[in-house]
């Protein structure tokens, strides 16, 4: 019986110890990233992550709970969120200086 993913409303995006940074939409693809791809293989809150996208997937547990497991179990592994430059709200007075320079 194929497994219905469930879908996030918010995508969580994780920097890879190596640098790569790598986006999830839903509970299926964070479980296998756990299960195949983790590069810890026994912290608490892998397991915990684990057994939370299952539930999320069996419809026992809300979406949104195992998507923050997910998240606590990257956040443990190392792999936290990329930051992201926060938009400039002077941006349009340096462009302006710029130009008038």
């Amino acid at each position: 019986m194929p497994i219905t993913d469930v879908s996030w409303t918010r995508l969580v995006t994780i920097r890879l110890q190596c640098g790569l940074e790598r986006t999830f939409a839903g509970v299926y693809d964070a479980l296998d990233f756990l299960e195949n791809e983790w590069p810890l293989r026994y912290g608490e809150r892998h397991q915990r992550a684990i057994k939370t996208c299952r539930g999320a997937l069996n419809g026992a547990v809300a979406a949104v709970v195992a998507r923050e497991a997910f998240m606590a179990a990257c956040l443990e592994a190392g792999m936290a969120a990329p930051l992201k430059a926060k938009p400039n709200a002077h941006a349009g007075r340096t462009a302006r200086r710029a130009l008038v320079q």
